[in-house]
């Protein structure tokens, strides 16, 4: 399970939510899906990045995320008649949901960014992309392809496809119904909204409105002061989770220490040293040996 994150050059709005971008978002996102086994659970489209919380079954994140990032950004381009980068040069943020209370907190997180980001007052008024808790595991969408960029003549790009919002496994971990699962994260976005709008209030600043928001012009620059980015982390593990947050970090030291030994030994010629479970490009690019099982902590 992951939290992925990603932001548009230098903070334009080019996500900037309107129709056409959401129909090109939804539909990368499902073709992208489709091809790799890749499941979303929730997804949050803001006008300078994006949110996707999915799990990876098949073991094949990377090549979801190099699709489809690659194909919205080539139908952006279109769309906005942009020329140049549409992504920033930053790596992809991917953070591994480690316990399942973490899945149900990054899931609200993403729902809510709207609100935190003093935008609309309430998640749901949000007019682009966005997850309502009781979407998930049981919205379909449904989306024609765009006329922007996916050629009608390539067989590559059919004229519908559906995404689902799948259940994560979260809810069967913690024990939970589906509803209760979903009833889980509404009350952590509910937390998060009250949060937020105090802290406008404290501020005496407003929301800027759902009307505004859809009138946004793509080629503006968020101005709001962000914090410079002194992390980036690799897991979550959820409040209060201090024994996860120790096998994690055990985890992700013993994985490193490991990669770093048969990164060597492949150095110096020996291709029977298999490297860790996890391993993606050595796997993809040089057909190295990959541990049936992780890396004990």
């Amino acid at each position: 399970m992951y939290l992925v994150t990603r932001r548009t050059l230098r903070r334009h709005h080019l996500f900037a939510p309107d129709p056409r971008m959401t129909r090109i978002f939804r539909y990368a996102l499902a073709v992208a899906a489709q091809r790799t086994g890749v499941r979303v659970h929730a997804c949050v489209l803001m006008s300078t990045h994006e949110h996707l919380v999915v799990s990876d079954p098949e073991g094949c994140l990377p090549r979801f995320i190099h699709h489809f990032h690659r194909h919205v950004a080539l139908a952006t381009k279109v769309l906005r008649k942009w020329e140049g980068a549409v992504w920033d040069h930053e790596p992809t943020s991917v953070v591994e949901l480690r316990t399942p209370h973490a899945v149900a907190e990054k899931i609200a997180y993403a729902i809510a960014n709207p609100v935190a980001a003093a935008l609309v007052s309430r998640a749901k008024d949000w007019p682009g992309v966005t997850t309502r808790p009781d979407e998930i595991g049981t919205a379909i969408w449904r989306v024609e392809r765009p006329t922007e960029y996916f050629g009608r003549d390539d067989d590559r790009w059919p004229p519908h496809v559906e995404l689902r919002l799948e259940m994560p496994r979260a809810a069967h971990d913690l024990a939970m119904r589906d509803d209760e699962f979903r009833e889980l994260v509404a009350h952590e976005v509910a937390t998060l909204e009250r949060a937020a709008r105090a802290s406008v209030r404290e501020l005496g600043g407003t929301f800027v409105g759902r009307d505004r928001c859809a009138k946004l012009s793509p080629f503006r620059r968020a101005r709001s002061w962000e914090p410079p980015r002194s992390r980036n982390p690799t897991f979550a593990v959820g409040r209060g989770h201090h024994d996860a947050r120790i096998e994690s970090e055990e985890r992700l030291r013993a994985f490193r220490s490991a990669y770093r030994s048969a990164l060597d030994a492949w150095r110096a010629r020996r291709r029977d040293v298999p490297f860790p479970a996890g391993t993606w490009l050595m796997r993809e690019q040089h057909a190295a040996l990959i541990a049936s099982t992780r890396v004990a902590a």
